[in-house]
């Protein structure tokens, strides 16, 4: 078998750290997220393109309505996509695709999300997972014979990876390939579920675990990535799931049983798969983020209008500030979430960066804005917006799933933390050594002193930003200086038992996401300003700057004090007595 070779991971983190990491250590790595990547003009025309042809066959051929009680998708509707070349807008135009950057990608991604959630679906679970891995890391020959097909929308692609036992924690899966004992292929055998286009698959990107004996004679079962034929001997297929949305998306059970897989069609080396699905999801979130501030955006244009033609007490609803506020601070997230998932693709497009973070915090802010959104656009709706006759009630059960999506939001922010954390503990331990063997080991003793000793007396500073954003972007500045402090002290206090603290976790994570997307905003208003020619031209998106950070501050610095101050030990109490014995809390004085 010719292999690529030993794909490594896509970002160098050495040469280029994650910006989000070193805000765990209170440095801003400024030159990372200034200037705003912005569109050409060539990039812009051909977006423009794309996007007005897919509105104009989408106003013709998209029924979401329909699609949503028929649980399922028209043939037309699927065609049409392919015919849009839309099945192969990131697969690289060397073999069949558009070969978009991740910006034009995921603005698409959005595009198709405000349409029709359940047909984003099918289409990023084609080419943002199902067949991104044959992008990323599959030989030569493995793009030639698959990605034309994906490309043209012939072959729907599939990615296979949660098990009935095995979801966010991988390694715990069952699923098996055997190699034969002459080395051609390998016996797939286990179930995979919640697999979004299983129903129309040509192609399965499969997760398995290959036994492989090591020197001593043990077995090691090491999880491998594999491309799969969707039609091969051994493959069953579930009944659609009944779910409570994005109903026309084909989730199912798939079922290997002894399926032969050709070695040629395994995907890297063997023991790579972890870290395969780990960037494959990386990419995915990015695109998921993009559709869920573009959904945001397009349920809150429905409760705008609403707004404007309702009328109460003899005026518009849209005039009373309870509802006004409502409509601005989705405003202002919006911006926030637009800005931050753009942001972000620009780092992808740059090559070799560390964002891993950076989408898994765009993904969180822009599902629960989503959520949030379609609840607010319900209740500004009222009474309507509870009717299927409107899309309110659809648009709340289209979104939920967003939270769930690869990869709940729980564990994304447990993954910006103890990432985080990895990498303050790394320093505190190399500080340990030293200290053990001190006379050595002066100068690295004396270089965390200083370092230390200099962030207690000062705190890092932005110098890209507009003068006209210099407050907010000082509170950002200071909040990324008490942020590391904070992480210091739960090391010091708490050494490896913090990784049990998931209260602790989450504050971390939050103040971490919201400083994010403060630095996003700044970054990118810095360039509306220098783009319009004046403060004053460009006083929309500075109205949402100046709502959107101050109060994400608030929030971080909310956070960090409950590191130290907390009602976690309660907290505990209550939902463990719980737990044991199954009354949520105490029975009310007339029950008892």
């Amino acid at each position: 078998m010719t292999t690529s070779p030993d794909a490594p991971h896509l970002a160098n983190p050495d040469l280029y750290p994650s910006f989000t990491k070193g805000v765990f250590l209170g440095e801003i790595r400024e030159d990372l997220l200034f200037p705003f990547p912005a569109l050409d003009a060539g990039e812009r025309e051909s977006l423009n393109m794309i996007v007005d042809s897919f509105r104009a066959w989408a106003a013709e051929n998209v029924d979401s309505k329909q699609m949503d009680h028929d649980g399922k998708f028209p043939d037309a509707v699927r065609q049409g996509m392919g015919e849009l070349g839309l099945m192969g807008l990131n697969i690289p135009e060397a073999y069949g695709g558009y070969g978009a950057s991740s910006r034009v990608f995921s603005r698409m991604f959005g595009e198709i999300g405000a349409t029709d959630p359940a047909l984003c679906v099918y289409f990023g679970a084609h080419q943002s997972i199902g067949c991104k891995g044959i992008t990323l890391f599959g030989t030569e020959d493995q793009k030639q014979r698959w990605l034309p097909g994906c490309a043209a929308g012939t072959t729907v692609a599939a990615f296979c990876l949660t098990e009935p036992g095995s979801g966010s924690d991988a390694q715990a899966m069952t699923t098996s390939a055997v190699p034969s004992a002459d080395g051609s292929h390998y016996l797939l055998t286990g179930t995979k579920i919640w697999i979004s286009n299983a129903g129309y698959a040509g192609v399965y990107t499969v997760f398995a675990k290959v036994p492989v004996t090591q020197a001593d004679g043990t077995v090691k079962h090491k999880v491998t990535a594999f491309i799969v034929d969707a039609h091969a001997p051994g493959i069953t297929l579930g009944q659609p799931e009944q779910k409570m949305g994005i109903k026309a998306s084909d989730t199912r059970t798939v079922t290997f049983d002894n399926v032969r897989v050709p070695v040629q069609d395994r995907l890297g080396q063997v023991g790579q798969g972890f870290k395969f699905a780990l960037e494959i999801l990386n990419s995915g979130r990015l695109g998921l983020a993009a559709g869920s501030a573009r959904g945001a955006r397009k349920i809150m244009h429905d409760a705008l209008v609403y707004a404007k033609q309702r009328e109460q007490f003899g005026r518009p609803i849209g005039s009373f500030e309870i509802i006004q506020q409502k409509i601005a601070i989705n405003a202002a997230e919006t911006y926030a979430a637009d800005s931050a998932w753009m942001l972000t693709a620009g780092l992808v497009d740059r090559g070799g960066i560390d964002y891993s973070l950076e989408t898994a915090a765009c993904k969180i802010f822009a599902s629960e804005l989503a959520f949030r959104a379609s609840n607010d656009a319900l209740q500004i709706a009222g009474g309507i917006g509870y009717s299927k006759e409107f899309p309110y009630e659809q648009a709340v059960r289209d979104s939920r799933i967003n939270l769930i999506f690869e990869g709940t939001n729980e564990i994304l922010r447990a993954l910006i933390a103890l990432m985080a954390l990895q990498q303050s503990g790394e320093r505190l331990k190399a500080l340990g050594k030293a200290f053990k063997d001190p006379l050595h080991s002066l100068g690295a003793i004396g270089s965390f002193v200083a370092g230390r000793a200099k962030r207690s007396v000062s705190k890092p500073s932005f110098t890209m930003v507009h003068p006209a954003l210099d407050e907010e972007a000082e509170s950002v500045a200071t909040m990324i200086h008490d942020l590391a402090g904070g992480v210091e002290a739960l090391l010091l206090k708490h050494g490896k038992a913090v990784i049990e603290r998931q209260f602790l976790q989450a504050r971390l994570a939050n103040a971490a996401i919201d400083i994010f997307l403060a630095v996003a905003v700044l970054s990118r208003t810095t360039w509306e300003i220098e783009r319009a020619g004046s403060v004053e031209a460009a006083e929309p998106e500075l109205d949402c700057a100046r709502v959107f950070i101050p109060a994400a501050m608030r929030r971080a610095r909310r956070n960090v004090r409950a590191l130290r101050v907390n009602q976690d030990k309660r907290l505990s109490a209550i939902a463990e007595r719980a737990l044991e014995s199954g009354v949520l809390a105490p029975e009310t004085p007339s029950d008892r």
